[in-house]
């Protein structure tokens, strides 16, 4: 999958520290990309709009 055009954010969450830092890409028609800001050339996860949606969802949902 090219991801050439994508443009990456990082998770509010994030320090500032450069530890366990997630960039998500979701400017990119039809997929929402996910990697490890540490490794930018590295892999990066991709998922649907709606599998995205579900997934930020429950996360915020109380345990």
């Amino acid at each position: 999958m090219d991801l050439s055009n994508a443009i990456w954010r990082k998770s509010r969450r994030s320090g500032s520290s450069g530890g366990n830092c997630v960039e998500v890409a979701d400017n990119l028609l039809n997929v929402v990309a996910v990697r490890d800001s540490k490794d930018p050339a590295g892999p990066a996860l991709t998922f649907s709009p709606a599998a995205w949606r579900t997934f930020v969802t429950r996360l915020a949902e109380p345990v």
